[in-house]
């Protein structure tokens, strides 16, 4: 889903501000660590030897931290960052506040932010002491100083109040539980004993991303609403308490008390509004759900709170009572809690730990904050986590370190902790859907936390991708969930909302089958896990009735039958576009109901047509591997026929966009789009001499007017809906870049590796330091030089986008020219620096001077691999001798090629090396 179509539908304008001053962006050789830091902190290396950002604006008083945005969503000053695991997510606040995300029975967070109800999140303490009383909600009236840190999996909070220093720390454990931990150390700065008390706060009401009350904000009444009408389904649940043994903790159960007769008129007016209005942007009333399916979660999990590492002196259970004058210094915090549940004020977890610090001694106290969905216990998780508490936090550190790829470029050391943060990003971005029981990663931002839709289904395709190198496991688990929502009819939904729901919306992706077919290609052809190949799975029900199991294999056949078939190509032999192929502004958003009925039938993509010219060829190789040549040339035949007619739209500087009908005729005669130009170099649609004017072009009126990427039109086009310079009206978006990086690598390296670093956080964070997002975390797409406020994006939601965190993963393997095929592996490695390393569980290549080389390969299962390292003429010279597995072999090279063969087996990577 683009950026620009969901500011559409809730009608989230975003508000242009002044352009800010900005700083030319020369990413200089000898840049410091901390390069790319922006206005509101520094980054540095943490304890553990992974990336953090020391936040260290006081967004309360600093107006650059103040951005226009929809307060019925997000406070102005709210500035957020992501942790967690593969089974939950974390957003947390620079006001000091976090909220747990979870996907099972639909996405939620557990626990809701909305001060007007003494709903606070969680994750906030308070230490109290006679009339001290000091808390790690920003700001802190009675600290003398507050720092906030923003790491590789947790939020780090350190205070100095009164003679105390307060240094807490939540994380989510690395793994896959549901659970958070907040762990605090306290310790007696003074010469005398001190007595104080610590007061853990964590919220439990929900907040759900319905879909259903987007659907009925946004049609009945506005979008403003849509926040307000998720609360009131949050209100409908009765919350019941239990107080565990041994004053441990609090445990709550949520029981739902059935719809508001308001609620339940206002969905049926919505559907008869959608039956008269069929052509909108929900595309008609809400079909009947399959059996299992919900809109929304009628039976969230139970959530707790447990002191893990000693008994609590006292709880409550009253929000209320206890924030009634707000959470900086709250009344209920000066006298011992009650240690009485009450369920008919706000609902909270409170527990109160004693202490008693003798001069200049810490204690250490852990808390253990989650929920119990299926296959889960407390007992289990409490045994888990009360064993050496104090070490979680370094055990998984070590963890998200020991996953973590490397990328060093010498004179670039912020190259490295990029590619750290952006790995611990991408994977903390996992949750697991009850329904398809696999985990899934979220495109995430404003269609996961606004409008509330997991999609397009093309966006987990894509962020997987770098992770065929680092989570194999991952990766499957997202291709299968992939192929579980393939419909009755064959195709695959543009979205999933709720727990399982087909996103009822008005788009027909052409192009959903093309990333679901590259993924499986590469996975296979990198990992050699053929297995995998003859999984069984089961489709979408229809209605209550389950649908057959097919092996991937049989599904991956399907999707391709599907894409060349049943959507198949026009009269110019181009793949159809149905009324959208990756960009949804093309067609449905900008043109009438009939004119989009007419290009529904008639119409034809470039853009996916250039693609399909390397997709189909690259399941060919997987064909080709798994012994299927009858298959395999009948996509290759089928992806000559898409080269052959993508050439037929050379313009004489760059190829067309699309067909769009007899009435409107060609799209991109008068403006270069992005999107097709790379697919055409890679997928071998443009002649020699096409290549070179091409790449002339981007570069002229794409790549060097803008400071941070590749724009995606140029010049704008005045009939696009989105302004000028924004979304796909010559925006900048992450992955249409990337796959200009990778085509870039196959003809010019230098402006291939400018490429990348243009699209980097540290990039951004230097041309426009005062724009808090895109440090360390992003959106899919910035506005561009064309608009009013360059380098700004949807202010709402403008982070936690996965694909601004993907994809530099990713396209860094493209400079180094990594092509896994049916033999094994080429490499062309044209990054144009002396020295770098890229290291992966999978494959890993170090470039120590000209020439000289190292790497390895080592895929899931046994074999023999041929390896070719293509390398330029003054390069190729220099390489004298060659040792493959530690036995020196001779150096057969023809012309610039380098060709040796070895083997390997789990646990014993080929290694070899040029020297």
């Amino acid at each position: 889903m683009r950026r620009r179509t969901f500011l559409e539908l809730a009608a989230l304008s975003a508000l242009h501000q002044a352009a800010p001053s900005a700083r030319a962006a020369a990413v200089s050789r000898t840049a410091a660590p901390s390069y790319g830091s922006g206005h509101f902190g520094q980054w540095e290396t943490d304890r553990f030897g992974l990336p953090a950002y020391r936040y260290t604006c006081d967004q309360t008083r600093d107006p650059k931290a103040v951005e226009a945005v929809n307060e019925a969503w997000r406070s102005r000053t709210d500035h957020i960052h992501q942790f967690g695991n593969d089974r939950v997510v974390a957003v947390a606040s620079n006001y000091g506040y976090v909220q747990l995300r979870q996907d099972e029975g639909s996405p939620k967070f557990l626990n809701d932010y909305f001060p007007a109800k003494q709903r606070f999140g969680g994750g906030i303490g308070y230490l109290v002491d006679g009339e001290l009383c000091a808390g790690t909600h920003y700001p802190s009236p009675k600290a003398a100083s507050f720092q906030r840190t923003f790491g590789t999996g947790y939020l780090r909070k350190q205070l100095q109040a009164g003679g105390f220093a307060i240094d807490q720390h939540i994380f989510a454990p690395f793994g896959d539980d549901p659970v958070l931990i907040s762990q605090v150390t306290i310790t007696n700065r003074t010469a005398q004993r001190l007595r104080p008390r610590w007061i853990e706060y964590w919220g439990c009401r929900p907040y759900q991303f319905s879909y259903r009350s987007l659907m009925e904000g946004s049609v009945m009444t506005n979008a403003d609403a849509v926040p307000q009408l998720r609360r009131d389904l949050s209100q409908r649940f009765e919350p019941r308490f239990e107080q565990l043994p041994n004053t441990t903790g609090l445990l709550v159960e949520h029981h739902f008390l059935g719809r508001s007769r308001e609620e339940e008129d206002l969905w049926l007016k919505l559907q008869e509004s959608l039956r008269k209005n069929p052509h909108g942007y929900f595309g008609g009333p809400v079909a009947p759900l399959a059996a299992g399916a919900s809109m929304d979660d009628l039976a969230p999990p139970a959530t707790f709170l447990l002191s893990l590492d000693g008994v609590a002196s006292g709880f409550s259970t009253d929000a209320n009572a206890f924030f009634r004058n707000g959470p900086e210094d709250p009344v209920g915090a000066h006298s011992p809690l009650s240690s009485t549940i009450d369920s008919t004020g706000e609902p909270a977890f409170l527990l109160e730990r004693a202490l008693d610090l003798a001069p200049h001694e810490s204690q250490t106290l852990t808390f253990l904050y989650g929920y119990l969905p299926e296959g889960f216990t407390l007992d289990s998780l409490i045994t888990k986590y009360s064993a050496q508490p104090a070490s979680h936090l370094a055990a998984s550190s070590e963890k998200w370190k020991a996953n973590t790829p490397v990328f060093r470029v010498e004179g670039y050391p912020w190259i490295e902790r990029e590619i750290a943060w952006n790995a611990g990003y991408l994977r903390s971005a996992l949750t697991y859907d009850s329904f398809f029981r696999e985990h899934i990663l979220s495109q995430g931002a404003g269609y996961q936390y606004l409008a509330g839709l997991q999609g397009a289904a093309r966006d987990p395709l894509q962020h997987a991708l770098p992770l065929v190198f680092t989570e194999p496991d991952i990766v499957r688990g997202i291709l299968r969930y992939t192929l579980k929502e393939i419909q009755p009819e064959g195709s695959l939904p543009y979205g999933i909302v709720g727990s399982s729901v087909p996103m009822p919306c008005r788009y027909l992706p052409s192009d959903s089958e093309l990333w679901v077919l590259w993924l499986a290609s590469e996975y296979v052809l990198a990992t050699r896990d053929v297995a995998f190949l003859d999984e069984k799975v089961s489709t979408y029900p229809s209605g209550s009735a389950p649908q057959p199991a097919r092996t991937i294999r049989e599904l991956l056949a399907h999707c391709f039958q599907h894409i060349t078939e049943r959507i198949g190509t026009g009269e110019h032999g181009l793949q159809r576009i149905l009324n959208g192929d990756w960009n949804d502004s093309i067609v449905v958003n900008r043109l009438t109901p009939e004119q989009v009925a007419e290009i529904t039938a008639h119409g034809e993509s470039v853009l996916n047509a250039a693609m399909a010219s390397w997709v189909f060829d690259q399941y060919a190789r997987l064909l080709e591997y798994t012994h299927q040549p009858q298959a395999a040339n009948a996509a290759h035949a089928k992806a000559e026929a898409q080269r052959q007619a993508v050439r037929r739209q050379w313009t004489g500087r760059w190829f067309r966009r699309a067909w769009l009908g007899k009435d409107s005729g060609w799209n991109g005669e008068k403006q270069l789009w992005l999107e097709p130009q790379p697919w055409a170099l890679l997928g071998g649609c443009a002649t020699p001499e096409q290549s070179v004017e091409l790449i002339h072009a981007i570069d002229e009126m794409s790549r060097k007017p803008s400071p941070i990427g590749a724009l995606l039109q140029s010049p704008v086009d005045p009939t696009m809906k989105d302004a000028a310079g924004s979304g796909t009206n010559g925006g900048i978006f992450a992955a249409i870049n990337a796959t200009l990086i990778w085509a870039l690598a196959q003809h010019d390296g230098a402006m291939a590796w400018d490429e990348w670093k243009k699209n980097t956080f540290a990039v951004h964070a230097e041309r426009y330091p005062e724009m808090w997002f895109g440090i360390w975390s992003g959106p899919d797409a910035y506005d561009s030089i064309f608009a009013k406020r360059p380098g700004a994006t949807g202010p709402d939601f403008p982070v936690l986008n996965m694909h601004s965190h993907a994809w530099p993963l990713y396209t860094a393997t493209k400079l180094l020219g990594v092509d896994f095929h049916q033999q094994g592996v080429h490499l062309r490695p044209v990054l144009p620096e002396a020295s770098y390393e890229f290291a992966t569980p999978l494959f890993g290549l170090r470039k120590v001077a000209p020439g000289r080389y190292s790497g390895w390969y080592e895929p899931s299962q046994p074999g023999r691999w041929t390896i070719t390292v293509e390398l330029p003429d003054a390069e190729h010279t220099r390489s004298r001798s060659l040792l493959v597995n530690g036995a020196a072999v001779p150096l057969a090279a023809d012309r610039s090629l380098i060709t040796f063969a070895g083997d390997s087996r789990p646990g014993h990577p080929l290694r070899w090396e040029l020297r």
